[in-house]
């Protein structure tokens, strides 16, 4: 079998190069369609994402809700990966059962894209004029 020779271009260069620092942004700001009111009516929209490790898909997979119940996994998974939703510091499944299917629908969404597709833009409509456009996840911390 005949393999294709790639020849290697010349990187040396009389100019030292820079090397940029790498870093890997785990955390990603959303804002909640609708969010969730709290008892005392106080609506929390603004929350922050960390990407999800192997560590967490265990601990949904050994939580006794989602052994009885399978479909309770998302719950589970989002409570473990939210790290701020509004005012609050913690989020826990119970809390997430009170979010509107029209919340969680784009909590799976935004879950799916930063772990799994690595896509930084949501497909959104403006509720007035029907306009379709993207919009780029903001990186907790960002300016």
């Amino acid at each position: 079998m005949a393999y294709a020779q790639l020849s290697m271009p010349n990187f040396q260069t009389k100019l030292p190069m820079r090397r940029q620092k790498d870093t890997l942004c785990t955390e990603f700001a959303f804002t909640l369609p609708r969010g969730l009111t709290d008892s005392k009516q106080r609506i929390h929209r603004h929350g922050v994402m960390r990407l999800a490790t192997a560590k967490d898909e265990i601990l949904v997979q050994q939580e006794r809700r989602v052994q009885e119940n399978p479909a309770y996994d998302i719950l589970v998974m989002l409570a473990q990966v939210i790290t701020r939703l509004g005012s609050l510091n913690s989020v826990s499944p119970d809390l997430l059962e009170e979010l509107l299917l029209h919340d969680i629908a784009y909590l799976r969404e935004f879950y799916n894209r930063i772990n799994q597709q690595g896509n930084v833009h949501i497909p959104t409509q403006c509720p007035q004029c029907n306009t379709q456009f993207l919009v780029e996840l903001e990186l907790a911390g960002e300016p």
